[in-house]
């Protein structure tokens, strides 16, 4: 059985209860093996007298049936008492529904049992916005919506009992002070061992109980299988497979965006945007649009045409770009941890910046145009913050110059907040860039 460990979401699904008291569903959408379930049923445990828990998974054709008739109500929770041996108690009782994507018709009847008014509902769902998951039902508007992501860097440093550096280099940062080199060093070490273990449940809790990389690199493959078995369910072409496995070979190159005609040949425009929507459905990717119009409202000049796609765990990042290999070198994970990462995988530090801002809650866009002829300038990241945007330059070793980032603030000059340089050296200011620790990137 996984750990149940510290999330923030936990707090999140607290507010929603005391919030609504009743008045609406809630449901926790992400990527599967995130830690979806555990954190739910933990939840109800504590915060409810009792608690039903229908993994549809799992569930019998009999309790898939339940909700092809509402009619009546009171019918459905006498089964559900019978069938899973609970007691449900009137406002003190929560029904879970797990996996819901596997069930339509319980997301549907959601309306009709939230109006009903007896129990709590959370619901749990992967692929939930996948067409065939959807078509044939309607989308109860009595559903509040939570997005969950693997475990941030700060949920990983609880797993491994440190409370404390967070909180710290969150002083740090506000106090507008410098940092040591040696300190560096050691939260550098630190980020590091979250780059190769990454923010899946199981492959924390593997890590903690053996410290050995070949067995953590096991259980990411194993997930990492699934999700190539979830992309093959949907598209039965393997087309979806071969664009999520490519990202990285992608980013490596180093071309300012995905182009995946480039995978796949002979695809029209509207099915590859079909292909791609159900890979951001699916929520294993991160994925960062071009602006048109880099400004406080970046959704209202987003370029859908043009992505970048990141893997949504960077641990699992590591083991895909080794995905031919039957585990990823112990030599590998050793460079990593002794600061001796090739050059040429330094992109695999943009895949976690990406990451740090996208579980921190921040959209993710970029912004990139012409410096003459032959090159383009390139914003890696830009965050609206108050009624300013905050552009990022990310970096996988100590820097040498920021130059698209000072030809972006000069052209946009009015607009900027704050600017920021992201790299592996301690926290310094470089005028009026801010050169930033990547392990702090989540705190801005």
């Amino acid at each position: 059985m996984d750990n149940i460990f510290q999330r923030k979401i936990y707090s999140q699904i607290l507010q929603w209860k005391q919030d609504n008291a009743g008045k609406s569903a809630l449901l926790i959408e992400g990527a599967r093996r995130i830690g979806k379930s555990t954190i739910v049923e933990a939840f109800a445990k504590r915060e409810y007298k009792s608690y039903i828990l229908i993994d549809f998974n799992k569930a019998s054709a009999r309790i898939r049936a339940l909700f092809d008739d509402l009619m009546d109500l009171d019918y459905i929770f006498l089964y559900l008492q019978s069938a899973y041996r609970t007691t449900l108690y009137q406002r003190e009782s929560v029904i879970i529904f797990d996996e819901v994507q596997q069930c339509p018709k319980a997301r549907q009847a959601i309306k009709y049992l939230v109006q009903d008014g007896r129990y709590d509902y959370i619901e749990t769902g992967s692929l939930i916005s996948i067409k065939r998951n959807t078509e044939s039902i309607t989308i109860p508007s009595e559903e509040d919506r939570l997005e969950m992501f693997p475990m941030d860097y700060e949920e990983f440093r609880w797993a491994l009992g440190d409370t404390a550096s967070i909180p710290l280099l969150r002083q740090l940062l506000d106090s507008n002070r410098t940092m040591d080199d040696e300190i560096n060093r050691r939260y550098m070490r630190d980020l590091r061992l979250y780059m190769l273990v990454g923010g899946m449940p199981q492959a924390v809790s593997e890590y903690l109980q053996t410290k050995n990389f070949r067995a953590v690199d096991a259980v990411k493959r194993k997930i990492l299988k699934l999700y190539f078995d979830d992309f093959r369910k949907i598209d039965k072409t393997g087309k979806i497979g071969r664009l999520y496995g490519a990202i990285p070979q992608m980013l490596a190159r180093g071309v300012g965006r995905f182009y995946p005609t480039s995978i796949i040949k002979g695809v029209g425009a509207e099915k590859m945007e079909d292909l791609l929507i159900a890979l951001e459905d699916s929520k294993t990717v991160n994925i960062s649009y071009h602006t048109t119009d880099p400004q406080v409202g970046l959704p209202f000049s987003e370029d859908r045409s043009r992505q970048k796609i990141y893997v949504g765990d960077t641990g699992l990042m590591v083991t895909l770009a080794f995905w031919d290999k039957q585990f990823t070198e112990n030599i590998l994970y050793d460079k990593l941890l002794s600061d001796k990462f090739p050059a040429n995988l330094g992109y695999v530090y943009e895949n976690l910046a990406a990451q740090m801002l996208r579980s921190s809650g921040n959209r993710l866009y970029f912004y990139t145009w012409a410096k003459d002829d032959r090159h383009n300038f390139e914003v890696d990241f830009l965050l609206s913050r108050r009624a300013k945007i905050c552009p990022i330059e990310v970096k996988s070793s100590s820097y040498k110059s920021h130059t698209s980032l000072d030809a972006f603030c000069a052209k946009f000059s009015s607009r900027i907040d704050k600017r920021y340089v992201v790299y592996t050296k301690a926290l310094r200011r470089d005028g009026d860039t801010i050169l930033l620790p990547i392990y702090m990137l989540s705190l801005i």
